[in-house]
């Protein structure tokens, strides 16, 4: 077995990789087949105050073209409605509907179970030792991809 560091964070991807790609497969059969991981953090970041393409972005540590890109997407599919600032009419906010809070309430269940799955195979007390192992490692905060640094490419970290 290799110690190296490179083959550590390669397993640690793969895990990600691995748990997110379940995600995917479990949300489609519940009616939810366009969805994919970044939709998560973009709602997450919207519903965490990232109200326009500019501050999503920031949030997630892409272009503001990518951002639009993103908000268009979810936009089409329900997931995010644009809405016209009460107090600026010439500023247009973001939102997530109905549709969008239901998708997420219902993802956090399929990674609850996909969680007891990994405890079913490794075990409650290994999967609770590896979680807080990388609390440890990446600090007692939970990570969000709304707050600056949570990328070590974000700018304002």
């Amino acid at each position: 077995m290799s110690r190296s560091g490179a083959d550590l964070a390669l397993l640690l991807l793969a895990g990600f990789r691995k748990m997110a790609d379940q995600g995917s497969v479990e949300l489609s059969k519940l009616g939810y087949d366009d969805v994919r991981p970044v939709h998560d953090f973009a709602l997450h970041s919207i519903l965490s105050g990232a109200d326009s393409a500019s501050e999503l972005g920031r949030a997630m540590s892409i272009t503001k073209q990518a951002a639009a890109n993103t908000i268009s997407l979810l936009e089409d599919r329900g997931y995010v409605a644009r809405e016209p600032d009460p107090t600026d009419k010439r500023r247009i906010r973001l939102s997530v509907t109905e549709h969008g809070k239901t998708m997420l309430r219902e993802g956090e269940a399929v990674f609850e179970r996909l969680r007891e799955q990994w405890e079913e195979q490794a075990g409650v007390d290994a999967v609770a030792a590896l979680q807080e192992t990388l609390r440890n490692f990446v600090g007692p905060d939970a990570i969000q991809v709304n707050v600056p640094g949570w990328d070590a490419r974000d700018p304002e970290s």
